[in-house]
């Protein structure tokens, strides 16, 4: 019974601050319905396509939602459910939610641009370079870190290639996942270049994804980690160059449904549950300040991340999603109204680990992933039986789709901002370019360059990326606050809101990168380092100096833009 009571409390919650707070932002900052988007204004069949609002809700939510929103929540449960359930609410409202609407909003007002160019407005030239570099620092490790979630959650330690009968969960995760692939683009082309409206193409698909998946279940992909990790290297270097409209629209829309059938089964099988009383809430309210993997400051706010706050998010709104938004009206549903689902999906995270924290905190799974996937089917049979496998194997599935999709935006943004770090101001494309700057502001290039590194990192295990993926992204999420702050100052619309989430998402990652330069250079003091440890203390120090120093230009915005009005 607590665990539907949490869940029902959440989504209450969350309802509300979409109403109130939502609707409150939308005023203050004058969402315009009869305003042209860029994706109107710029279309080019390319980046700039203007999608219908559905898909477009179902593009940034499956971008936007990853393996974070799962991850995250989960291991932060260590800490009791009441900290994590008051920061994905707090959070996904007054934080999350006012980031993504807000960055969201900055670049529709940009003509789609991204958050650099917002920062060069406000901040100046200097300042956007220091951003994108920090931006692709970021992004290095989101490539890193997928990447290392997807590959596992393929490969087949026997080795071997091809497709296998009998398949295990791997091996039929991994077929289904490719099939997804081909289903997208077929979906794509029929829409796009056969003009099949959405409604009965999303029927179709929706179709075409319990087939996919019934054959997957019988039939799996078998190869290596090695063998996946390249893979996945080519994929997302071909689908970060190609039109939106062949794959990413379309994959990102199809795995929306699979999210949505997710959250659908975990609630229904949390009322069975209680109905029932077929499976127990195991996690205590609040266990402590300190815990294994920190004090609570700032561990809880660092780990929980995507589930309430995500600095990657802003990257997405300003990425791809605002070139893709046909009408201001549904930056609010699609900015703001995406973030509170996914903050309700890390509640759903963290009932499905209380139905399995003792074996969970005990190492009784190889993931997060996996204890979400046994917490949800507990609920509908004991473990070993048929329901349960199979509901196992289709969460887990959903996972690998949503990071896979993750994978997809976070490289096309990487493209973007790579491009732009070599740009002059008077340069639109790569195409106007001189010199090398032409050859490193080249998409080719700059794609290849990040993947080939993302990939790289993406062989060390979760845990030496994850945690300094999750300081770098809420830190990335402090900047961006900052950067839309100062933007709204700019521009004399209200900004006041943002004070302390960015304050607050500063003070608090900094710190964390503190505590792990601080660790780091210990360890190696102590002669016990290994590459990793190295890694880890150089990606740290390096973002921690470009965030002071973006913190610094942005009090001096703030400065300059007081005195303007004194």
């Amino acid at each position: 019974m607590t665990a539907l009571l949490i869940i029902l409390a959440a989504i209450a919650l969350l309802i509300v601050g979409y109403v109130t707070y939502g609707s409150w932002l939308a005023k203050q900052w004058g969402i315009d319905p009869s305003r042209k988007t860029p994706a109107i204004e710029k279309e080019d069949g390319v980046d700039y396509v203007a999608a219908p609002p559905a898909v477009l809700m179902g593009h940034h939510f499956s971008s936007i939602a990853g393996a974070g929103p799962i991850n995250g929540p989960i291991q932060a449960s260590v800490f009791g459910w009441l900290p994590v359930f008051l920061w994905c609410v707090i959070g996904g409202i007054f934080f999350g939610g006012l980031q993504d609407f807000g960055s969201l909003f900055a670049s529709i007002r940009h003509d789609g641009k991204s958050l650099g160019e917002i920062i060069n407005d406000t901040m100046g030239q200097r300042a956007k370079k220091l951003f994108l570099v920090f931006g692709l620092l970021v992004l290095i490790l989101v490539i890193a870190s997928f990447v290392n979630v997807v590959a596992g959650t393929f490969f087949t330690e026997e080795g071997g290639f091809g497709i296998t009968g009998a398949p295990t969960n791997n091996q039929t995760t991994a077929m289904i996942s490719l099939l997804f692939i081909v289903l997208a683009i077929i979906y794509g082309y029929v829409t796009n270049k056969m003009n099949v409206k959405t409604v009965p193409a999303s029927i179709a698909g929706i179709i075409g994804i319990v087939l996919i998946t019934v054959l997957g279940l019988n039939c799996g992909f078998v190869m290596g980690r090695t063998a996946w990790i390249v893979f996945i290297g080519v994929y997302i270097v071909v689908a970060s160059l190609v039109p939106v409209w062949i794959l990413l629209q379309p994959r990102d829309y199809l795995s929306s449904f699979l999210l949505y059938a997710m959250m659908a089964i975990a609630v229904v099988g949390i009322i069975v549950a209680a109905v029932t009383g077929n499976a127990h809430f195991e996690i205590p309210a609040f266990t402590g300040w300190s815990t294994g993997i920190g004090n609570m400051f700032p561990a809880l706010f660092i780990t929980v991340a995507c589930g309430a706050c995500s600095g990657f998010h802003s990257l997405i709104s300003t990425g791809t999603t605002s070139k893709q938004l046909k009408n201001e009206k549904d930056a609010k549903p699609i900015g703001y109204g995406s973030m509170l689902i996914e903050s309700a999906l890390g509640i759903v995270s963290l009932i499905a680990v209380g139905m399995v924290f003792t074996k969970f905190t005990d190492g009784g799974f190889g993931s997060p992933s996996a204890a979400f996937g046994a917490g949800i089917a507990i609920m509908f049979g004991e473990e070993g039986t048929g329901i349960y496998n199979t509901i196992a194997a289709l969460l887990t599935l959903a996972v690998s789709v949503f990071a896979l999709t993750s994978l997809d935006t976070g490289t096309r943004l990487s493209r973007f901002m790579f491009s732009e770090l070599f740009l002059k101001e008077e340069e639109a494309t790569w195409k106007d370019a001189t010199g090398v700057r032409k050859l490193l502001a080249h998409p080719l290039f700059g794609t290849t360059f990040m993947v080939v590194i993302g990939c790289i990192l993406g062989g060390l295990k979760l845990s030496a990326i994850w945690a300094l993926f999750g300081a770098a992204n809420q830190l990335l999420a402090g900047i961006a606050l900052l950067a839309v702050c100062a933007w709204l100052g700019e521009v004399g619309k209200n900004n006041k809101m943002f004070y302390i989430p960015m304050v607050f998402m500063l003070c608090a990652t900094l710190t964390s990168l503190v505590q792990t330069i601080i660790k780091k250079f210990g360890a190696i003091g102590g002669g016990e380092a290994v590459w990793g440890d190295w890694f880890q203390l150089i990606f740290a120090l390096a973002m921690a100096v470009l965030a002071v120093i973006l913190v610094i230009e942005g009090v001096q915005t703030f400065q300059r833009q007081k005195a303007k009005k004194a």
